[in-house]
């Protein structure tokens, strides 16, 4: 069952639009933070109290970042020659945006962790 998610994920191909997928994520994550923050302080005044809406949003954020991170390891695992990938083959810049997806869903994942942050040790709006 694994080899075949493997295989079909492999399959699939990297673009440039798929790199854009953990930064953007973590973008939209933060908005969403700051607007539900926003809408909490305006109407209860203490944004901690119940914050099932935001770790939720949390949860999907990190799903997707995860998922498009799994997807880069994977075609990242390509196989063919050995970094640096400096040629001009179609493999090579497969593995270069794979390794580059990977690379922006890590720090996407840190992000969208350090936004979540406030929810956990800040209380009130003050």
């Amino acid at each position: 069952m694994m080899s075949g998610i493997h295989e079909r994920v492999r399959s699939l191909t990297v673009t440039l639009w798929t790199l854009i997928v953990p930064p953007t994520t973590w973008a939209a994550h933060f908005l969403f933070s700051y607007l539900w923050a926003a809408v909490r302080c305006a109407k209860l005044g203490s944004f901690a109290t119940e914050p099932g809406l935001f770790w939720g949003g949390t949860a999907v954020a990190v799903a997707v970042i995860l998922a498009a991170g799994w997807m880069a390891w994977v075609q990242s695992r390509t196989p063919g020659s050995h970094p640096p990938h400096e040629e001009g083959t179609e493999v090579d810049r497969l593995r270069f945006l794979a390794y580059s997806t990977l690379l922006l869903a890590g720090l996407s994942l840190i992000g969208v962790a350090f936004t979540a942050m406030p929810v956990l040790f800040i209380t009130d709006c003050r």
